[in-house]
């Protein structure tokens, strides 16, 4: 069913990417707008609760015969496209962030729309690009950022645009659907310039060892 509908899929998807950039309507709402708008911000947190839905018992039962991380979180292959993960949530004002504004790892705005929005993963995981749902919630979320607290872990950071939704979504095990994975040579690309990062230098190597032959746009 999945090799039938991911043309269509992947069609209404970019539609749909394309129409958050370039539609006003939609009302990006970057991380440093809502800073010093408190009743903006208070709005935000009164109206957003994020009622993730609890994983089905087809995605628990497939679980519990995955190895475990270090978070005793369900290893996946690339293959399983639905899995239980572990997600936290970042957001502009945090010391380790504030210094990049607006933008994300590959530096374009942070998206926060109705309908698409950033998070941040260790690339050798989940490479930028990478399109999932969660479910219960409405939203794509596209992985277009990274931090050193990721680096070689499968945790997936939320972007949200206060500290008040950040701490709304705190650390929550939810169920994911990837609905089309990013590409580990753009995310080499990237990485390869910033390997003065043990970081970055960590995904690079950990992407280069899974698939050889993005190694060819990576110089250690």
């Amino acid at each position: 069913m999945i090799s039938r509908r991911l043309p269509l899929a992947a069609a209404a998807l970019s539609t749909l990417l394309l129409a958050s950039c370039g539609n006003s309507s939609l009302a990006i709402l970057p991380k440093s707008s809502l800073q010093g708008l408190g009743g903006f911000g208070s709005f935000f947190s009164r109206t957003e609760s994020f009622p993730t839905a609890a994983p089905s018992a087809k995605t628990l039962a497939s679980a519990a015969t995955k190895p475990k991380d270090r978070h005793h979180m369900p290893v996946y292959a690339f293959a399983d496209r639905t899995r239980i993960i572990r997600t936290t949530a970042y957001t502009a004002s945090e010391a380790d962030h504030i210094v990049y504004g607006n933008s994300n790892a590959t530096g374009t705005p942070l998206r926060y729309t109705d309908r698409v929005r950033s998070a941040a993963a260790d690339w050798s995981f989940y490479p930028v690009g990478t399109v999932f749902r969660i479910s219960g919630l409405p939203y794509l979320y596209v992985v277009d950022d990274y931090g050193s607290a990721l680096a070689g872990n499968a945790t997936v950071d939320i972007y949200e645009p206060t500290k008040d939704l950040m701490n709304i979504w705190g650390s929550r095990q939810v169920e994911m659907t990837v609905v089309q994975w990013g590409s580990f040579t753009r995310s080499a690309e990237i990485l390869r310039q910033r390997t003065s990062y043990a970081h970055c230098r960590a995904m690079l190597t950990n992407i280069i060892r899974q698939k050889p032959d993005v190694g060819r746009v990576a110089k250690l």
